[in-house]
């Protein structure tokens, strides 16, 4: 078995509540947290002035010493004689090493959306990692998108997450071609909380947004048989976006041996 603990946060492109571009407290709150693998969803690359034109996705890379695999869902010519494209979309940061990943563009009228697919290596076996930000203005295009993302899983493959900002209830019509595939980590977490008050009747629902007064859970992670969940917790990411981060902590069975072959020894 192989412990992972796992971040997805849509960062609002490092703009906390206050109106401020800071990806310094972005970093101290995902340091803190100390996952092995993060999933960010509205992740600026020299986008614009909301985040300074800087590279947002390199720079947290850089912080948080992690490996990046990058998807973006819009590229573009950059704008005012800048050399960079302009660039948004998801983001993942891994310690664990990422043997592959590729950018799946998804169905959709409005602004574009993507998926992006990484395989990372685990001891003695891999996890697929899926993290996507859904449309927020259509239940038919989450629907198609979903369908899309439920269909990158093949037979014979690894365990598999799918994590992001669904825009969407976990219970949704639009996310059953999730269902079909998947079970909701915030269900199956023997261990959960929130940063629901107290005596809030709002509390354990696993609530992410909007950060100040949540009121739906849009932030979720869904894992296929062969994942487990310890743990999970709504971080306070009030400060640093209009979402809480979702952490989850994952064991994930190791490979099924071929029938016939050994046993390792020892």
């Amino acid at each position: 078995m192989s412990a992972v603990r796992l971040v997805t946060f849509n960062l609002h492109h490092g703009v906390g509540d206050d109106g401020r571009h800071d990806l310094v407290r972005v970093a101290r709150l995902l340091d803190d947290a100390d996952p092995d693998v993060i999933c960010l969803q509205e992740v600026d690359r020299h986008f614009g002035g909301r985040s300074e034109f800087v590279d947002q996705a390199r720079l947290l890379a850089e912080a948080l010493d992690r490996e990046l695999a990058w998807a973006p869902s819009i590229d573009e010519a950059s704008r005012g004689g800048r050399a960079e494209r302009r660039q948004y979309g998801n983001a993942l940061l891994s310690r664990l090493p990422v043997r592959s990943s590729e950018v799946h563009p998804l169905p959709g009228s409005g602004e574009p959306r993507s998926a992006l697919r990484a395989r990372l290596q685990l001891a003695g076996s891999e996890l697929e990692v899926v993290t996507t930000h859904l449309s927020s203005q259509s239940a038919a295009d989450r629907a198609a998108q979903a369908a899309t993302i439920a269909g990158l899983q093949g037979p014979g493959g690894p365990p598999t997450v799918v994590v992001g900002d669904l825009n969407a209830d976990a219970g949704a019509p639009e996310l059953d071609a999730l269902r079909e595939r998947f079970a909701d980590a915030w269900e199956l977490a023997t261990d959960r909380s929130d940063q629901a008050g107290r005596f809030s009747l709002r509390g354990g629902r696993g609530l992410t947004h909007p950060a100040r007064r949540p009121r739906v859970r849009i932030d979720q992670v869904w894992v296929s048989p062969g994942v487990s969940v310890a743990d999970a917790r709504v971080l306070d990411g009030s400060a640093s976006s209009d979402h809480h981060p979702l952490l989850v902590d994952l064991v994930v069975a190791p490979a099924a041996r071929p029938s016939g072959a050994p046993a390792d020894a020892g």
